[in-house]
């Protein structure tokens, strides 16, 4: 058997799906650069370096990720190559919120595409690119990050969460988790894993990082870093208190032309809107698309809009003047932080961004972004669809093979494929038997309704609903039949059960749900090198990765 397999998954978003395929030459204004044009590489290189004076100092930067990566625990490869950062080389970057246990596999998927998207362009360029993972550590959404899935030992999904510490609703890097709440986490993660070889190192590593960890987004890069350390990835956390004091210039820029700013956006909109595609952020009129962590109310997470001159929180409860978000843009830049719209253009103030890995939402969102980079005298990077992949193991394979379905059937027909093996089994015909039977007396009962109606006009529609519940009552006989003998398959359904709970769980993609901690406790470092040999492919797309 083949250790990996292509599979072309469907896209849910229309508009990324018209770029990763080229099928819509409308929206190339869109994006400009294609990731599947190696001169766009090589055009979008050239470019860097003449807008490298308007980037922050690279230098500091690299100072400010070494000082980040330094608290993870930073591999010699990672140091490496925060000093070809300081030396001005460019970088592939992508990033995602922090996760409990790294949140869904797609986060690990992200990271190998960055890790392996820089690889290739650093051999067509013959020059060193970085990959760089920034983590959100700046949302806001508790809910969003504080869960992971996980199959346990009694093989049912299961979500394991950590509840929401008292206190303002402030970003997730400054939501702190304490030494008690890690412990119960580990303890919760250790009663569901099934019990394995590499369970005990699992969780000893999990127990060491948990006492560096004063955050989920402590904890999300204490987990990257020994993940990824070898393969040199570099780490920040977009709400580090360094790295704002870096980006102070930007958020100047980003206050005083604000009004350009929100114009280009709403005009962006406006187009992808007449290409007929549904928008995927919101762009509205007013919005300063920046947040404040606001300083009165305990660093709450505040989206500011603009408002009779002012910029004021969504219930014009608070209020700040122009000059005021000025000031803290020079003196206590650690109260601002960016939108999704806005993100994109402080990345690239940071760093010389050759490309930038996105999933097909975001793929999808930047679209509106491209007139803001101009506005600015920017350009957007290239967008480089993330891969994606399914993990299956041994197991699950032969139990595809024993009843004969494919990849597809279980991600585009299980129930169907599943319902149709039970009705193979069926030696004793009861679903056609039960069907002989409810037609007979459909044909022997109507008679009898009729002759009933011509008696009195009334009685017809007692006849037909004592008919419907008669058939109603032998089709339950039916349904208790099937199920009783369908009990001596028990062991068959729960094999069919376990394939659609490890591909599809949730009837969801595997990515989008299932940590990457159940592997990890079966499979220990094995699983995860095979994502990093598994094909690239700059324009994204889906491996199936037998383990």
């Amino acid at each position: 058997m083949m250790s990996t397999e292509s599979y072309r998954l469907p896209v849910a978003q229309p508009l990324t799906e018209a770029y990763i395929h080229r099928s819509d030459a409308r929206i190339e204004e869109l994006y400009g650069y294609y990731a599947g044009t190696a001169s766009d590489w090589e055009r979008r290189y050239r470019t860097l370096r003449d807008l490298a004076p308007a980037r922050a100092n690279a230098a500091d930067v690299a100072e400010s990720l070494r000082a980040y990566q330094a608290k993870q625990g930073a591999s010699e490869e990672a140091l490496a190559n925060i000093a070809a950062i300081s030396e001005g080389a460019p970088v592939v970057i992508g990033g995602q919120q922090a996760g409990l246990w790294t949140g869904p596999l797609l986060v690990i998927h992200k990271a190998v595409s960055i890790i392996n998207a820089a690889k290739s362009a650093s051999e067509q360029l013959g020059t060193k690119v970085v990959p760089v993972f920034w983590i959100a550590g700046e949302d806001h959404d508790w809910d969003e990050a504080n869960h992971a899935y996980v199959i346990s030992a009694e093989q049912e999904l299961k979500k394991l969460a950590a509840a929401r510490p008292e206190g303002p609703r402030t970003s997730v890097s400054r939501t702190a988790v304490a030494p008690e709440a890690w412990e119960q986490l580990i303890a919760e993660l250790e009663q569901s894993l099934p019990h394995s070889e590499f369970k005990p190192l699992l969780l000893e590593k999990l127990a060491g990082l948990s006492q560096q960890s004063s955050s989920l987004s402590d904890m999300f890069a204490g987990l990257l870093c020994h993940l990824f350390g070898g393969e040199g990835l570099v780490l920040l956390d977009a709400d580090s208190p360094e790295l704002r004091r870096l980006e102070s210039p930007m958020f100047r820029k980003l206050i005083e032309r604000n009004d350009e700013l929100e114009q280009a956006y709403l005009s962006a909109a406006g187009k992808v809107k007449s290409l007929g595609y549904t928008l995927q952020a919101d762009v509205v009129p007013g919005s300063a698309n920046l947040f404040l962590f606001h300083p009165e109310k305990g660093g709450e997470r505040t989206l500011l809009h603009k408002k009779e001159g002012s910029f004021q929180d969504r219930k014009g409860l608070s209020a700040w003047s122009a000059d005021e978000l000025l000031h803290f843009a020079d003196e206590q830049p650690e109260l601002l932080s960016n939108n999704v719209l806005t993100r994109p253009l402080m990345q690239d103030y940071l760093f010389p961004v050759l490309g930038t890995v996105l999933g097909p939402g975001e793929i999808a969102y930047w679209a509106l972004t491209g007139e803001a980079f101009r506005t600015l005298g920017m350009e957007m990077p290239i967008i480089v669809p993330r891969m994606s992949y399914t993990l299956i193991e041994g197991t699950i394979a032969k139990n595809m093979a024993k009843y004969e379905l494919s990849f597809a059937d279980v991600m585009e027909r299980f129930d169907a494929r599943k319902d149709a093996w039970l009705k193979e089994q069926d030696g004793l015909a009861i679903e056609e038997k039960f069907g002989a039977v409810k037609a007979t007396f459909e044909d022997m009962y109507k008679p009898l309704v009729d002759m009933a109606a011509s008696v009195q006009a009334g009685l017809a529609k007692l006849g037909e609903t004592n008919m419907t519940k008669i058939l109603e009552q032998i089709s339950y006989m039916e349904s208790k039949t099937v199920d009783a003998y369908n009990k001596q398959f028990e062991a068959s359904i729960r094999q069919l059960d376990r394939i659609a709970a490890s591909i599809l769980p949730a009837n969801k993609p595997q990515e989008r749900v299932l940590s990457m901690v159940g592997y990890w406790n079966r499979y220990g470092d094995a699983w995860l090198g095979k994502l990093l040999e598994a094909p690239y492919d700059r324009t994204g797309g889906h491996e199936i990765v037998y383990l």
